[in-house]
């Protein structure tokens, strides 16, 4: 039997900020009626973290909950946990309306860490990463380029950055870009 691998086996780039692909996470897509107290008490039971509202990530290490539009969430746990998680949810909610699913080998995960993680991000997100507006706690889906991917802030110079993982190349490639010694713009 093959050994799972992430997209880009461990990858990383130093430049201005660190670019670095994860590893394996385990991650489960939860969609269905957020303000359910059967749906609540999954999450809590899976993460430990409580139900996150709009834009909120709750993510310590390799396990919390992100929000990630009003009837879905994206539910992290270790990668070797997953199917033991994704059962106990599954478990938990026969009977109401929600789907859980594993998509942890369809996507991954890259950190961006640093003083200057704030402007890489910021050279190919539309987002205002300003530290007023955005900080540790939060979550945005938006755009990274051509491509549709999502980033939360573990702690003040530190960003997860998920995406598609067929476009994972494109996307360590587009950040390692942004990040090259000498690109610095000193906007945030």
């Amino acid at each position: 039997m093959s050994e799972p691998i992430s997209a880009l086996n461990y990858a990383r780039f130093d430049g201005i900020a660190r670019i670095e692909d994860c590893g394996l996470q385990g991650m489960i897509t939860l969609r269905g009626d957020l303000s359910d107290k059967l749906v609540t008490k999954a999450v809590k039971d899976a993460t430990g973290q409580k139900m996150p509202g709009q834009r909120e990530a709750f993510v310590d290490g390799e396990t919390g909950v992100c929000w990630m539009s009003p009837d879905e969430l994206l539910v992290l746990v270790p990668y070797a946990e997953v199917e033991a998680k994704l059962a106990a949810m599954q478990d938990a909610l026969s009977g109401v309306h929600a789907l859980a699913v594993n998509v942890s080998d369809a996507r991954a995960v890259f950190r961006v860490s640093g003083p200057t993680a704030r402007e890489v991000l910021g050279k190919v997100a539309p987002v205002d990463f300003s530290s007023d507006v955005f900080q540790p706690g939060q979550i945005r889906r938006t755009r990274l380029a051509q491509v549709a991917g999502a980033f939360w802030m573990d702690d003040k110079e530190t960003f997860r950055v998920v995406c598609f993982r067929s476009v994972a190349d494109y996307v360590f490639k587009l950040l390692k870009v942004a990040a090259q010694p000498g690109s610095e713009v000193g906007y945030y």
